[in-house]
């Protein structure tokens, strides 16, 4: 069967406005974002039926979570201590540069010339993909998504679903044009496929990378949760295994990932518990018959001590990647991921972002929300979304050479006219009688307001006053009434 015309992947305008403006017009990608998050609210609510129980699953996960950071540092010294026990071998970086650098030490100190990578955000910061391939290094996406995402030379558009922005038709596109297959909108057919070229590609690989969605500091234990299995395959199969995750995965024991996973699970897929849940302590022994011969840990930093130092801003390293946030935010279901420009796209994106990139690179983020709440009412940890945003919109408007910085780039939006303005409004409604001499010339000279006063008027009408204000409509109510009583 012949493939119909392929559907050209999204293109990636310069800036935020410009990638919404794209986004906004295009009826297919908005017709794929209703449908999956639709589905996806639906499932979520059923997973959490009973309302009394799911708050007090939030509260203990906000609890756990509040806990670990509260000892992020101590916690980190002993997973290091006990991995290292476990036969696992830690390392540091603070930036992607630096990430980047301790695989390729890896790599090339095996001879590595393929890699096989299970889903992995972290590496997605790393842009591990695209740093290996320019040395001559195979990174291939093992999970489906991201190697659908990979084979279209995109980015992924979701947290937990890489490629949701793809129906069936495009993806059976992409597969018919890349591997030659004959075109089919048949979702079996097309996993299937997938996986026939994958599989040989576990036996290939000299390495093995995956992401870890907690790491355990108690027993020096990385546990990663998956559906498909590729997870497993690329953190046993391969000799040598490579785990990349952030500083602020660490969980103090065993005990508090129970209520974590069931959180995770329930809230990004609506499900009790996923397929896989992979929990890896060391390398092969001597008595086992599989399993990789070396493991490493690369954790990383990339702008999460930052966050961490502010005792209100720690709160967003809360983040368990559930995607839930993005599944019920007005934006992010119409515009997409990639209208973000970055890794972590929707609400969590716009309060984590500014950490790791800096306020330069994405001063829209902060404002490119309705503040609805529904991202703050779904976090299965509950992080204060919105009041983190209204957070970092203060951090954007403030004089740059403000004392004590907290963000990157502080006051990327601050404007001597804006400031001039809000203090000018101040002024005005703190003395009666500039009010008043100002109600007095604001109603009488009203036809001499411009027309156009900003991007306000661009979707609103233009504010007019009233023929008279409030005061002298009460004088002339209160002489009426004299008037009358006589």
């Amino acid at each position: 069967m012949n493939a119909p015309q392929r559907i050209p992947a999204l293109q990636i305008e310069p800036d935020f406005r410009e990638r919404a403006r794209h986004a906004l017009g295009d009826s297919q990608l908005r017709g794929n974002f209703r449908r999956a998050m639709d589905s996806l609210m639906v499932k979520r609510a059923a997973a959490f039926s009973d309302a009394d129980e799911r708050e007090d699953l939030r509260e203990l996960g906000n609890a756990i979570r509040a806990r670990a950071l509260s000892k992020l540092p101590e916690l980190l010294e002993q997973l290091e201590s006990n991995l290292i026990r476990n036969g696992v071998k830690v390392h540091w970086a603070e930036t992607v540069e630096e990430a980047n650098a301790i695989v390729l030490s890896i790599v090339e100190q095996h001879g590595a010339r393929q890699l096989i990578k299970g889903k992995s955000m972290v590496s997605e910061e790393m842009e591990m993909n695209h740093f290996l391939g320019e040395r001559g290094i195979e990174c291939l996406e093992a999970d489906m998504g991201e190697y659908i995402v990979q084979m279209d030379h995109e980015k992924p558009s979701h947290i937990i679903m890489p490629a949701i922005h793809k129906n069936a038709t495009q993806v059976g596109q992409l597969f018919h044009d890349t591997l030659g297959v004959d075109f089919t909108t048949d979702v079996d057919q097309l996993i299937q496929t997938g996986r026939r070229v994958l599989r040989q590609k576990f036996f290939e690989a000299d390495i093995g990378v995956s992401g870890v969605n907690f790491a355990v500091a108690e027993t020096g234990t990385l546990l990663l949760v998956e559906n498909e299995g590729n997870g497993r395959m690329v953190t046993s199969v391969p000799p040598v295994h490579i785990a990349v995750t952030g500083i602020e995965k660490v969980v103090e024991n065993l005990r508090d990932t129970v209520p974590l996973l069931s959180l995770l699970t329930r809230s990004s897929l609506g499900i009790p518990i996923t397929t896989y849940v992979n929990m890896i302590s060391g390398p092969r022994k001597a008595h086992e018959l599989d399993g990789p011969q070396e493991v490493h840990l690369v954790l990383l930093d990339n702008g999460r001590s930052q966050a961490f130092a502010d005792s209100e801003l720690r709160q967003s390293l809360n983040c368990i990647r559930c995607g839930a946030c993005m599944n019920h935010c007005p934006v992010y279901t119409r515009v997409g991921g990639h209208t973000y420009g970055e890794v972590y796209p929707g609400p969590i994106g716009k309060i984590i972002t500014p950490h790791m990139a800096g306020l330069a690179r994405v001063p829209d983020h902060p404002s490119a929300s309705s503040l609805c709440g529904a991202c703050g009412e779904v976090c299965p940890v509950k992080i204060p979304i919105p009041a983190l945003l209204r957070r970092l919109r203060e951090e954007n408007v403030k004089a740059p050479d403000s004392p004590n910085p907290v963000m990157r780039d502080q006051g990327r939006k601050y404007s001597r006219k804006e400031r001039f303005i809000w203090n000018a409004w101040r002024l005005l409604n703190t003395s009666p009688t500039l009010y008043r001499v100002f109600g007095f010339f604001a109603t009488r000279l009203r036809g001499l307001l411009p027309g156009d006063i900003g991007p306000w008027t661009q979707h609103h009408s233009k504010p007019r006053p009233a023929a008279r204000s409030l005061h002298e409509l009460a004088r002339e109510h209160q002489a009426r009434h004299k008037e009358s009583a006589r």
